[in-house]
């Protein structure tokens, strides 16, 4: 029903073409590379293989499209765990039918996009993540400026934003 839903939300912009809809993470993952999309809305919990599961097979593919989490769950190590695996925003299915079909709009950008209860849990978060705060100035440590600047090896620019974040990098 929900799938059902969303389809009819996403269909009814002109630009946006839903290609298929899974019901569980590994089908997910196999509609990923059959049909290629550009955006992915992958919910966190499903059965046969969970979403953050399914966002890192994603983001090993050799073109991965941009993941964008749409579920009820916005708790803390969800917003988190999402956004390391790979996905680009997060999303509660209680998003307004117009602004899911903006925010959708916004991610195929390359945009990060989090529901307004998402970005609050990741930066109450961020505050007292001493320990990712220690690995990412590991990761960043032995860098050059120009290697800083060009690439961190990351799968988007939202992991990439939050390495930067906790290796206190945002301040340069």
């Amino acid at each position: 029903m929900v799938c059902a839903h969303l389809r009819t939300i996403l269909s009814s912009a002109p630009d946006i073409e839903v290609v298929d809809e899974a019901y569980d993470g590994a089908a997910g993952v196999a509609a990923v590379v059959r049909n290629r999309p550009d955006v992915v809305l992958m919910d966190l919990r499903m059965p046969v293989l969970d979403g953050i599961g399914a966002i890192e097979q994603i983001g090993r593919l050799a073109a991965p499209p941009i993941v964008v989490v749409l579920t009820t769950f916005d708790a803390d190590q969800y917003v988190l765990r999402a956004l390391r695996a790979g996905a680009a925003g997060f999303l509660v299915k209680s998003t307004p039918p117009q602004d899911l079909i903006g925010l959708v709009r916004v991610a195929s950008e390359g945009h990060t996009v989090l529901s307004p209860a998402a970005a609050r849990r990741l930066i109450a978060a961020s505050a007292d993540s001493q320990p990712a705060a220690e690995r990412a100035r590991q990761l960043t440590g032995s860098l050059t400026e120009r290697e800083v600047e060009v690439q961190l090896g990351l799968d988007n620019r939202t992991q990439a934003g939050l390495l930067a974040h906790d290796a206190g990098l945002t301040s340069r």
